[in-house]
């Protein structure tokens, strides 16, 4: 909500309270004002002057040579390029030396050998945002009125001596979407008075109810709806004042009729609608459901159908105005209109909602409407339009209004005792301060012995309980000024969990390794749930009622799929060595109609080069086993031992470079590269990736230190060639050799790979480097010879190995 300082200073004496102090007052009371815009924004030097003169520039086309009056001595001369610039008009002039927006200063200057002393302005070059200015202006300077007076401040006239309030409103304040509403806000913080707008006018000899009726068949949807006929108007431009005020709160000017309506609305919160009378094709006004595929052209010229949730405004048969959103084109008011008619009506918020949602029309009165407005407001609002068309569009009011009237308001109660207030908020108000801060808010209440029994305002919507009560007395008091206090009783301090702390210790690792954290969508698509899953985790995914998108319509059963998507996203913007890890959940659907179970994972995808070509080094690809190593580290780094790695076959990975990994036989994770179709089907380069369970990890990870002491005595390292069939794995090897060399083998690991043409066909060699140790004494050759023998007996036995010569 944009609120204009020099209007609001209408409803509520501001004296002593600059912009920014009530700004700051707003926000320590409870509604946080984003920020304070100065209008001018900076603007010095710029006057209202009199075009006497007004003709071609002899040296160019499409420039005048004007002779302005600035009320100060001699007229100058002016080289404007503006179309509609002409002899007698009043216009914002930016004089010589004048500064405008973004510090533009003006000089003298030769226009086509022409001298110019100062530049005519437009409404865009005073810092007007162009989609605001009304459209006679859009595309030349603006004229004032023939009032306006030679030589005046032209800010003053234009009204951009102003002050902009940008309000943040929370849902539940509706009653600070209009000026009145705010003034009320504003005068209990300052505990001023609050001065309504005087409604007077005269009215015709002519009853309004010989022209229309009002009829309303939907009485849920509409409980109160009221009709004024104002006839004879005259359609022209508003005045100035009032199109400045719709600009700064961000409305663009239209006519006199419409600005008026958009007035009120901002003024009272009250969402108006003016039809042209002569085209609503009847005396009648009748409020009804829509009918199946009724249509119904709005003002946007968008041919719309309607369903029978959608609320309509007709002539009795047919539709002119699709209720609280958008009115229709055929009865939409012109430049020919004579005779209108007025609108106010209090609908019910939810028919609107979805009439704004289904049809994806935003507006400033559904916006209201959803929020909800004040019933006590229909008329008033009603007759102040009316008084202000009287006024500013010449009309004549007929007498009375035709209202449908089933409205029933049923007051607000609620009772609460002092000792609720002072033991929620932990302070010791008096009832006196209690009751000054009811009555400052406008809150009617009686009180006996420390009880209050308070009245609520419909202006208030939102005060419903005890507790929306001690709010309000809290922030009106001033939540600065509740002492601070420690909390009485026994504290615990708190800390992590084992989960939280594994958490963030598994962050710590793998951004030490190198990888960005990320963090996606938990939605996807149905084309991409099943990415990376194998059959048996295909499972039906869990699907929204009411998606934002298809590519947003499912929740999601792996996070690599959306990690490769990153991967991609940061490929198409020539971004070519990327790691990227995710600490997320999945979600596992159970029963149909039950929610899902939500498991944590973790995952990574990376690719590029994960060494650069640096003056010592050279280029190294991300492979399987840079991951792996990565892996391993974060194993090792939390205290999870035992891991193995088996060959796999997975959707969507190559089937040559993707393993599962287990923790004593138990399921963990897996890691492997992506297919080459799949890499080609997603426009990636070759990439790799890792996904295991959160929850396994915790259940691995116990609260015991590995701790070693460093080793007093030496260690003895075997090196071993082993000739073995293909199929025979290293890590089958490994664990037999780690099961025989017992205590003293304290390290296993493999360093090499031959399967060139020396070797038989059918086989392998593989390398491994064994280191023997022992804590608590040197070892002899003797004692490790036996152990080593004991290895190779056992690889020869289980594998039908043989030491390669």
């Amino acid at each position: 909500m944009f609120v204009s300082y020099k209007w609001l200073s209408e409803y509520v004496d501001l004296s002593g309270v600059s912009a920014h102090e009530l700004a700051e007052l707003i926000t320590k009371s409870g509604i946080e004002v984003e920020g304070v815009e100065v209008l001018n924004k900076g603007i010095s030097g710029v006057i209202v002057g009199h075009v006497v003169e007004c003709e071609q520039h002899p040296n160019a086309d499409k420039l005048n040579k004007c002779l302005v009056d600035l009320g100060q001595g001699e007229p100058v001369q002016i080289i404007c390029g503006a179309s509609n610039v002409a002899k007698g008009q009043k216009v914002a002039v930016a004089t010589v030396g004048a500064v405008l927006p973004g510090n533009f200063k003006i000089k003298k200057a030769k226009l086509r050998g022409e001298e110019s002393n100062g530049m005519i302005c437009s409404l865009q070059e005073l810092g007007v945002e162009g989609k605001l200015v009304p459209k006679e202006f859009s595309e030349g300077i603006y004229v004032f009125g023939n009032d306006a007076e030679v030589g005046a401040d032209a800010l003053l006239n234009l009204n951009l001596d102003d002050q902009i309030l940008e309000l943040s409103l929370t849902p539940n304040r509706a009653d600070c979407l209009n000026m009145l509403g705010v003034a009320f806000e504003v005068a209990a913080i300052l505990d001023r008075e609050v001065k309504f707008p005087t409604i007077q006018y005269e009215e015709g000899s002519e009853l309004a109810s010989d022209y229309i009726t009002v009829n309303v068949d939907a009485k849920e949807d509409n409980p109160l709806y009221v009709a004024k006929v104002v006839k004879d108007v005259k359609v022209g431009p508003s005045p100035y004042w009032m199109q400045s005020r719709l600009m700064a709160a961000g409305i663009r000017p239209i006519s006199n009729i419409v600005d008026i309506t958009n007035y009120i609305l901002l003024e009272y919160g009250q969402p108006l609608h003016a039809f042209d009378y002569d085209k609503i094709g009847s005396k009648e006004i009748l409020v009804r459901r829509a009918n199946v595929g009724e249509k119904i052209v709005t003002l946007d010229d968008v041919e719309r159908t309607a369903t029978e949730n959608h609320l309509l405004i007709t002539n009795g048969e047919q539709p002119l105005a699709l209720a609280g959103v958008m009115g229709g084109a055929t009865s939409e008011v012109s430049g020919d209109t004579q005779n209108v008619l007025i609108e106010s009506a209090y609908f019910a918020s939810g028919t609107i909602r979805r009439a704004s949602k289904e049809h994806g029309l935003r507006s400033e009165a559904s916006t209201r409407y959803e929020k909800g407005i004040d019933p006590k407001r229909t008329n008033e609002a009603a007759e102040r339009a009316a008084q202000l068309m009287a006024l500013y569009a010449g009309g004549t009011v007929l007498k009375g209004s035709v209202e449908a009237n089933s409205l029933q308001l049923e007051p607000v109660n609620v009772t609460i005792t002092l000792t609720r207030i002072n033991n929620v908020i932990g302070m010791e108000l008096t009832s006196d301060t209690v009751g000054d801060i009811l009555r400052r808010l406008g809150f009617e209440y009686k009180e006996d012995n420390g009880e209050f029994s308070i009245s609520i305002p419909t202006r208030r919507g939102d005060i419903t309980i005890e507790e929306d009560i001690v709010e309000e007395v809290a922030r009106l008091y001033g939540y600065d000024r509740v002492p601070v206090t420690l909390p009485a009783g026994e504290q615990t301090p708190g800390s992590l969990t084992d989960r939280q702390r594994l958490r963030r210790q598994i962050r710590r690792y793998l951004e030490g390794a190198g990888l960005y954290q990320a963090t996606t969508y938990s939605l996807t698509s149905k084309e991409k749930i099943h990415r990376f899953l194998n059959e048996e985790e295909r499972l039906e995914p869990v699907e929204l009622l009411m998606p934002m998108s298809e590519d947003r319509s499912v929740l999601r059963l792996s996070l690599v799929s959306h990690l490769t998507d990153v991967i991609k996203y940061n490929l198409h913007r020539q971004v070519d060595q990327l790691g990227f890890y995710e600490v997320g959940s999945v979600f596992i659907p159970t029963q149909k109609g039950e929610l899902p179970k939500e498991i944590e994972r973790i995952a990574g995808a990376v690719t590029g080069l994960w060494q650069t070509h640096l003056w010592q080094g050279e280029k190294k690809p991300v492979d399987f086993y840079v991951l792996k190593g990565i892996l391993d580290g974060l194993f090792d780094t939390v205290g999870i031992k035992g891991i193995e790695y088996q060959a796999a076959e997975r959707n969507d990975l190559h089937p040559g470079r993707t393993a599962h990994i287990f923790v004593e036989g138990d399921y963990i994770g897996y890691i492997g590269q992506v297919h080459p179709s799949t890499q080609k089907d997603l426009d990636l380069q070759e990439t790799y990736v890792f996904e295991l369970s959160l929850d396994k990890l915790v259940s691995l990870v116990g609260d015991k230190v590995d701790y070693r002491p460093v080793p007093r005595y030496p260690s003895i390292t075997r090196d071993i060639a082993l000739v073995v069939n293909q199929e025979i794995t290293a890590g089958d090897i490994q664990k037999i050799i780690v099961a025989a060399g017992g205590n003293l083998l304290k390290e296993v690991h493999v360093f090499d790979l031959y399967e060139g043409d020396k070797m038989e066909e059918g086989k392998k060699s593989l390398a491994f480097s064994l280191r023997y140790f022992d804590p608590e004494r040197t070892l002899t050759d003797d004692v490790v010879v036996a152990t080593h023998s004991k290895v190779l007996a056992a690889v020869e036995e289980k594998t039908g190995a043989v030491l390669r010569g």
